[in-house]
């Protein structure tokens, strides 16, 4: 059930009233007693999910549940990391000298 906000046209009192969305707005103002009551518009609340049965994959797409579950299925390669460093420190290799056959 919502909170609705009331404001009294004639003593400009304001409150909160917890009521059912289908009732009817009330009109008696509880301060002065006059019929003067006007329900404002307020701006909502969202949905907020607490407790520890709300998971975050619960709501996933079809597509995103896909690809998971072909990741699963294909085993993953083992990739070493690439050393860049060891190869900027190492030695160059010596070129070698070809032998020209004398004639």
């Amino acid at each position: 059930m919502p909170t609705y906000d009331y404001l009294c046209a004639s003593c400009n009192h304001t409150f909160e009233k917890f009521e059912s969305m289908s009732a009817n707005p009330s009109k008696k103002c509880p301060k002065c007693g006059k019929m003067q009551l006007k329900r404002l518009i307020g701006a909502g609340a969202g949905v907020i999910f607490k407790g520890s049965g709300f998971y975050e994959t619960d709501y996933r797409s079809e597509s995103y549940k896909q690809d998971k579950k072909d990741a699963k299925a294909e085993p993953k390669k083992e990739t070493k990391p690439k050393d860049k460093k060891a190869k900027t420190d190492a030695k160059p290799k010596a070129e070698s000298k070809k032998k020209t056959p004398k004639k």
